[in-house]
């Protein structure tokens, strides 16, 4: 069976890398907030070219004190893409905000025209979500932003290392969010998370704030949280940072594979813009008789994923918002047609192949 991931084949890769860091760690008798994490946040920052980087327990801790740092509350709204993941609207909804779903665009990022129609004298922000490891439209976005005075945040969980025009993701708003959820680019082996940012005033705010709100200990200045990422997981993420690049370059080539080799019009491959560097985090094509090609792969020893089969404005957890069937056709097409087939660092050429075989086989 090829699973849709696999993380074991990316450990082996570097495994004394990873098991000398820890135990360095595990020796030191230091284990939060020390030496590794400060490091981790100055590579991390420089890889991405950013000021600042806080590191923080998971990315949606990270989306919840990027929302509370920039003051954004009860009463203000929001506006998000439909099709993301539902923790990039739970951070927006943590701090009692309102999310304002908006359509995608083709590359499956939030469509900047859409954004200009959602604006009320109650939006405060924009988060942008650049999924699958494709940047958004930032040049169009960051355009929105300042003509109507608007916070802009990224949601960098799937997009370590990517670009429009050149210039990283997670570098173009206020503030970048990241998770390193082990299934990521740049994945620790728990969970884990960062803030980058440009402002320093920022930065301050949020070391205080994932720190029980304090910056000597026992000094609290607000009610804060405790969201810290530790020193095991900064140090092997500054294993894997170091490996980043390598690491992209391998899904890449993954990537070239299918897009030469798959050849079954019933299946659309993935779009990218030619001003994008994407990662792929995911390999994401669509098929309208999409989950009959799931089961017909799963038979045929090939695991798949759908990422998401159901937008966050159709959930239960969201009904309260009022949107029902339909609000967003093209969101709502892709959550019935997506299907992500595997894409890990590690895959063999004899797996590709093999999946690349049985998707031109599907009928």
């Amino acid at each position: 069976m090829i699973n849709a991931n696999r993380l074991d084949t990316g450990f082996m890769k570097y495994q004394k890398e990873y098991e000398q860091a820890a135990i360095d760690v595990l020796r030191s008798g230091w284990y939060v907030l020390g030496k590794q994490v400060e490091a981790f946040e100055k590579e991390f920052a420089a890889y991405l070219g950013s000021a600042h980087c806080v590191g923080l327990d998971n990315g949606l801790n990270a989306l919840k004190l990027a929302f509370r740092a920039l003051d954004i509350g009860e009463g203000d709204e929001v506006i998000v893409q439909a099709n993301t993941y539902i923790a990039s609207v739970m951070g927006i909804s943590m701090n009692r905000a309102t999310p304002v779903p908006v359509e995608t665009d083709e590359y499956y990022g939030i469509d900047p025209e859409a954004v200009k129609k959602a604006i009320t004298d109650k939006t405060k922000a924009v988060l942008v979500v650049h999924l699958y490891g494709h940047t958004c439209r930032m040049d169009a976005v960051m355009g929105i932003c300042r003509e109507h005075g608007l916070k802009l945040v990224e949601d960098c969980a799937q997009s370590h290392g990517s670009t429009f025009d050149n210039r990283s993701s997670g570098t173009f708003g206020d503030i970048g969010c990241f998770s390193f959820y082990p299934t990521k680019n740049l994945g620790a082996f728990g969970d884990g998370g960062a803030i980058v940012t440009d402002n320093e005033d920022l930065d301050k705010k949020i070391r205080i704030l994932r720190n029980y709100g304090s910056q000597k200990r026992y000094y609290n200045e607000v009610v804060g949280e405790n969201s810290r990422l530790d020193e095991i997981q900064a140090a092997l993420l500054r294993v894997k940072l170091s490996h980043m690049d390598e690491l992209n370059a391998e899904r890449d080539e993954i990537a070239k594979r299918y897009n030469a080799g798959i050849n079954n019009p019933l299946i659309t491959l993935p779009p990218v813009s030619d001003r994008v560097k994407c990662v792929w985090h995911q390999y994401v094509i669509r098929c309208d008789k999409r989950d009959e090609l799931a089961e017909y792969l799963r038979e045929n020893g090939i695991g798949t994923i759908i990422h998401y089969p159901i937008p966050p404005h159709l959930s239960q957890a969201y009904e309260y918002l009022g949107y029902k069937k339909g609000d967003f056709p093209l969101t709502e097409r892709y959550a019935d047609t997506v299907l992500s087939i595997p894409m890990f660092n590690g895959m063999t050429q004899e797996e590709q192949d093999m999946i690349i075989d049985r998707i031109n086989g599907f009928k």
